[in-house]
């Protein structure tokens, strides 16, 4: 960031004082050289463990350009078949139209709206797509629209209720074993990644707020009723006075005694049922799928507990505008 001419002279300042603040420099010299005060150094620095660069960029820059010139398209092209992921930085080595996205913006300022203009890139870089097939469960189709058709007014009621919180929540298992992500690779390469032969679990609890895009994930140690109420008492820490109203599954954690008997308890909280077999219906899913691409896939994870909390933390650091019923925080 210092060394990239792009960089406003903020960013710049920005990015000493996380260097300032590492060599154990006194605050009042790193006050006289960037003009950050001792408490705004800290907060600099917590931002910057939190979200990397992103949380030193200066927000009052210009939006970025959306096309690329033909020769940065070019430069774009080479860095592609002469470098790594992890030459720029980035956690894992195979390439992503993620990756690009923010390498480009980065570089260049520049920011597309679709994911069709990397592909046309990758594909004058000669790169060809690789992902492992899915199957789908079935879904009654009817059984959906009627939930949409009851379940869309009780929304939209509560997205009128200033006081009212409205969350999607699911659960995933963060393993050991290595997941697959789709890469781009030179014609006639193909990717090979070790995989762990011993397995360990840990569970992530998922909440997002539909209303501004806030995510609040919780990890433990597996599932269950007891946890649950764990979880959902987090939670009220959280919102320690609103109304909340929880879209989620029918699992049996969900609908055990211990929790019902909180949520009589607590008189705020009221619950709304998915269909079954239609986790589309659910935007959480969404943000599992977004956490482990930019944390999780393509790779040997060797300590559970350290991915789970770097998981952990990247969501609740991250804001996730994914939309219910036809909603969402960008609305």
């Amino acid at each position: 960031m210092i060394n990239n001419s792009k960089s406003s002279g903020r960013e710049v300042r920005r990015a000493q004082v996380v260097l300032l603040l590492d060599a154990e420099t006194k605050s009042e010299m790193i006050t006289t050289l960037t003009g950050y005060s001792r408490r705004q150094s800290f907060d600099l620095r917590r931002s910057y463990l939190q979200k990397g660069i992103e949380g030193l960029k200066d927000k009052r820059k210009g939006k970025p350009k959306e096309l690329l010139t033909k020769k940065q398209r070019e430069e774009v092209i080479e860095l592609l078949k002469t470098k790594s992921p992890k030459d720029y930085h980035y956690d894992w080595g195979y390439w992503t139209t993620g990756i690009i996205g923010d390498l480009i913006k980065r570089q260049y300022n520049v920011q597309y709206k679709s994911k069709t203009s990397f592909y046309v890139i990758l594909r004058q870089a000669k790169f060809t797509y690789h992902k492992p097939g899915r199957v789908y469960r079935e879904r009654n189709e009817e059984e959906v629209k009627e939930w949409q058709k009851s379940a869309k007014p009780k929304l939209e009621k509560a997205l009128s209720e200033k006081n009212t919180i409205i969350l999607t929540e699911d659960e995933m298992i963060l393993s050991t074993q290595t997941t697959f992500q789709k890469i781009w690779l030179p014609q006639g390469e193909y990717p090979k990644i070790e995989i762990s032969n011993k397995r360990q679990n840990r569970s992530i609890y998922g909440f997002l707020n539909i209303k501004t895009g806030q995510e609040h994930a919780f990890k433990t140690k597996w599932q269950n009723m007891h946890i649950t109420v764990k979880v959902l008492k987090e939670l009220r820490k959280i919102y320690p006075t609103q109304r909340i109203l929880i879209f989620w599954d029918g699992a049996g954690w969900h609908r055990g005694s211990k929790v019902q008997e909180f949520i009589q308890k607590d008189q705020n909280i009221e619950t709304i049922y998915f269909p079954r077999y239609a986790p589309e219906e659910n935007p959480q899913e969404h943000v599992w799928k977004n956490g482990r691409s930019r944390v999780a896939n393509n790779q040997f994870i060797e300590n559970i507990d350290k991915i789970a909390n770097k998981f952990v933390q990247y969501l609740n650091a991250s804001r996730f505008p994914y939309s219910l019923l036809g909603w969402s925080a960008d609305s």
